[in-house]
Protein backbone atom coordinates (compact mmCIF):
# COMPACT_ATOMS: atom_id res chain seq x y z
CA UNK A 1 0.00 0.00 0.00
CA UNK A 2 1.29 3.64 -0.98
CA UNK A 3 2.48 5.49 2.25
CA UNK A 4 0.97 8.92 1.25
CA UNK A 5 1.81 12.11 -0.97
CA UNK A 6 6.02 12.83 -1.15
CA UNK A 7 6.83 16.24 -1.48
CA UNK A 8 9.94 18.66 -0.53
CA UNK A 9 7.40 20.38 2.27
CA UNK A 10 8.82 16.95 4.37
CA UNK A 11 11.61 15.61 2.60
CA UNK A 12 14.80 15.55 4.42
CA UNK A 13 16.78 18.87 3.25
CA UNK A 14 20.22 19.91 2.58
CA UNK A 15 22.08 22.76 1.21
CA UNK A 16 25.00 22.70 -1.14
CA UNK A 17 27.11 24.86 -3.36
CA UNK A 18 26.49 28.39 -3.41
CA UNK A 19 23.55 28.64 -2.36
CA UNK A 20 21.88 25.45 -3.66
CA UNK A 21 18.92 23.24 -1.78
CA UNK A 22 18.85 19.30 -1.98
CA UNK A 23 15.32 17.24 -0.88
CA UNK A 24 15.85 13.65 -0.92
CA UNK A 25 12.42 12.82 -1.61
CA UNK A 26 13.01 9.01 -1.87
CA UNK A 27 16.22 7.45 -0.11
CA UNK A 28 16.82 3.55 -0.26
CA UNK A 29 19.67 1.65 -0.50
CA UNK A 30 18.49 0.97 -4.55
CA UNK A 31 17.37 4.18 -4.93
CA UNK A 32 17.84 7.94 -4.69
CA UNK A 33 15.34 10.95 -6.08
CA UNK A 34 16.00 13.91 -5.00
CA UNK A 35 14.55 17.48 -5.74
CA UNK A 36 17.42 20.29 -6.35
CA UNK A 37 17.15 23.97 -6.70
CA UNK A 38 20.04 26.13 -8.15
CA UNK A 39 20.30 30.34 -8.06
CA UNK A 40 21.14 31.82 -11.26
CA UNK A 41 24.82 31.71 -12.23
CA UNK A 42 25.63 28.53 -9.80
CA UNK A 43 27.48 25.16 -10.80
CA UNK A 44 28.55 21.76 -8.81
CA UNK A 45 32.15 20.74 -9.66
CA UNK A 46 32.92 18.11 -12.34
CA UNK A 47 33.11 14.60 -10.86
CA UNK A 48 31.65 11.34 -11.53
CA UNK A 49 30.17 8.47 -10.24
CA UNK A 50 31.62 5.19 -9.79
CA UNK A 51 28.54 2.87 -9.75
CA UNK A 52 25.44 5.16 -9.32
CA UNK A 53 23.38 5.79 -12.69
CA UNK A 54 21.86 9.39 -12.95
CA UNK A 55 19.39 11.05 -14.65
CA UNK A 56 19.15 14.77 -14.32
CA UNK A 57 15.17 16.07 -14.95
CA UNK A 58 14.00 19.94 -15.30
CA UNK A 59 10.83 21.02 -13.63
CA UNK A 60 11.35 24.49 -14.01
CA UNK A 61 14.07 27.16 -15.48
CA UNK A 62 17.21 25.67 -17.67
CA UNK A 63 19.78 23.76 -16.67
CA UNK A 64 23.09 22.51 -18.71
CA UNK A 65 24.33 19.46 -18.50
CA UNK A 66 27.91 18.94 -19.57
CA UNK A 67 28.82 15.69 -19.76
CA UNK A 68 31.83 13.40 -21.74
CA UNK A 69 32.75 17.19 -22.78
CA UNK A 70 29.48 17.93 -24.02
CA UNK A 71 27.05 20.35 -23.56
CA UNK A 72 23.16 19.84 -23.47
CA UNK A 73 21.00 22.72 -22.28
CA UNK A 74 17.74 21.27 -20.90
CA UNK A 75 14.27 23.03 -20.52
CA UNK A 76 11.85 22.14 -18.79
CA UNK A 77 10.44 18.57 -18.96
CA UNK A 78 13.62 17.74 -20.44
CA UNK A 79 15.90 15.01 -19.30
CA UNK A 80 19.31 14.10 -19.73
CA UNK A 81 21.24 10.43 -18.75
CA UNK A 82 24.50 10.13 -17.28
CA UNK A 83 26.18 6.61 -16.72
CA UNK A 84 28.45 5.48 -14.35
CA UNK A 85 32.05 7.13 -14.64
CA UNK A 86 31.24 9.38 -17.00
CA UNK A 87 32.49 13.11 -15.68
CA UNK A 88 29.94 15.24 -15.52
CA UNK A 89 28.69 19.12 -13.83
CA UNK A 90 25.71 20.78 -13.83
CA UNK A 91 25.08 24.52 -14.05
CA UNK A 92 22.20 27.00 -14.00
CA UNK A 93 22.94 29.86 -16.81
CA UNK A 94 20.02 31.23 -17.14
CA UNK A 95 18.29 33.55 -15.22
CA UNK A 96 15.96 32.41 -12.80
CA UNK A 97 15.99 29.57 -10.19
CA UNK A 98 16.63 26.04 -11.88
CA UNK A 99 14.41 23.16 -10.18
CA UNK A 100 14.88 19.38 -11.19
CA UNK A 101 15.23 15.96 -10.08
CA UNK A 102 17.89 13.89 -9.83
CA UNK A 103 17.34 9.87 -10.07
CA UNK A 104 20.14 7.78 -9.07
CA UNK A 105 20.48 4.61 -9.37
CA UNK A 106 21.95 2.91 -7.13
CA UNK A 107 22.33 6.18 -4.44
CA UNK A 108 24.70 8.27 -5.20
CA UNK A 109 26.06 9.99 -2.08
CA UNK A 110 29.27 8.06 -1.08
CA UNK A 111 29.76 7.22 -4.28
CA UNK A 112 31.06 10.67 -5.78
CA UNK A 113 34.47 11.37 -7.40
CA UNK A 114 36.06 14.47 -7.65
CA UNK A 115 37.89 15.70 -10.53
CA UNK A 116 41.37 15.88 -10.73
Amino acid sequence: MPEGPVSRDAAPHYLWGTGCDGWHLVQTPALSIIEERMPPGTSEVPHYHRHAYQFFYVVRGILTVESAGVEVVLQARQGARVPPGELHCVRNRGGVDAEFLVVSQPPSHGDRVAAD
